[in-house]
């Protein structure tokens, strides 16, 4: 039997992609999941996209702008039935995520999954479990599966030490067309102005850079549960939030901006990190994983990296702009969904593609 990518190439292949975070929620993996399906389907690929908006849902306590469907077992069962895919690919870890799970292994199906949260450390932040019972819950739940898909070797790394057997490489793009340092405008703000793009969630930890003491001005677009006490603390002439923005406007804001600071310590990539050195925006960030992966060790930089954030966003500074988008040609959402294919495997094969 030929392995389930060559099956696919030149076919029309039935791909389904079952995920909790899907419209209309705003955020990483949403975009990384809608752009994979759209460059699926110019391959001419069939792709059917299982998210909450198909279920009744719930808000999710503490954070209401993420819905939590509701017994959703009977009616994806009738969806698998209906679509009868050849790939099966889990993307998220929730109530959507563990009923598909379920009936693939009750179907004898073999499936992929994806890791793109690190819920163990958001769980320490917002209920503080301890992050060993999350990992073993996580082990389990990946570990039914024939690979779990990663943006970055780092991460890969990261998680063989937490007992997990099989991951596989799935890096990410960028939309350089949208994302484009023509997209400048001239902001009504003193410079230079220090852009941060992101959910306003504790887990994001945007105080780290709200609290640094910056020349000019900081921008902050995004929305969440910590918007109104973050606006309490922080707003000010020289502090400003703008909200949620999308398309062109976020595009013009992040090529408008003198450098993007990322101040999360907990995102497994950060899309956001790519966008904006589309634009031509060099970027201030934490030596983590994620942004360490990306621009870590990059020459010419295209960023400052330091465990002081305000030492990295000065640095950033003196980053030549040209660079930041020559990097980020080298990111296509095209390449992205080549990689995914190459890592689905038949639904009914014993075939399986090797760990990193």
């Amino acid at each position: 039997m030929r392995h389930l990518p060559e099956m696919l190439r030149g076919e029309a292949g039935r791909i389904l992609i079952v995920t909790d975070a899907w419209h209309a929620q705003v955020n990483g993996v949403v975009r990384t999941l809608s752009m994979l399906a759209t460059q699926l389907e110019a391959l001419g690929q069939r792709v059917m996209v299982v998210g909450p908006d198909r279920f009744c849902t719930l808000p999710c306590p503490s954070y209401p702008e993420i819905r939590l469907s509701l017994l959703p077992r009977r009616r994806m069962a009738r969806l698998f039935d209906e679509f009868a895919p050849d790939a099966l690919h889990i993307a998220t870890e929730g109530p959507l995520g563990i009923a598909a799970s379920r009936l693939a292994r009750r179907a004898g199906w073999q499936f992929t999954t994806a890791y793109h949260t690190r819920f163990p450390d958001y769980l320490a932040a917002r209920i503080r479990m301890p992050q060993r019972l999350a990992y073993a819950w996580l082990r389990r739940f990946h570990g039914r599966g024939c690979g779990t898909m990663v943006a970055t070797r780092s991460l890969a790394a990261e998680l063989k030490n937490h007992g997990f057997a099989n991951t596989l490489l799935w890096s990410r793009g960028v939309d350089a067309t949208l994302f484009h340092p023509d997209q400048a405008v001239t902001l009504p703000y003193e410079r230079p102005v220090f852009l941060s793009v992101g959910r306003l969630a504790v887990e994001k930890n945007v105080p780290a850079f709200l609290d640094l003491d910056l020349p000019g001005t900081k921008l902050i677009v995004g929305d969440g549960p910590e918007r109104e006490r973050l606006i309490r603390r922080y707003s000010g002439p020289r502090t400003v939030f703008l909200g949620a923005r999308q398309g062109g406007e976020l595009a013009s804001l992040f090529a408008s901006a003198d450098v993007f600071v990322f101040p999360s310590r907990t995102d497994t990539f950060g899309l956001v990190v790519l966008e904006a050195l589309a634009a031509g925006t060099p970027v201030a960030a934490f030596p983590v994983a994620g942004p360490r992966d990306i621009i870590g060790g990059v020459v010419p930089r295209v960023g400052a990296l330091d465990d002081n954030l305000r030492t990295a966003a000065l640095g950033a500074l003196d980053v030549n702009r040209g660079d930041c988008r020559r990097f980020a040609e080298q990111f296509s959402w095209a390449a992205c969904a080549s990689l995914f294919m190459d890592n689905l495997v038949p639904v009914r094969s014993g075939v399986t593609t090797p760990a990193l």
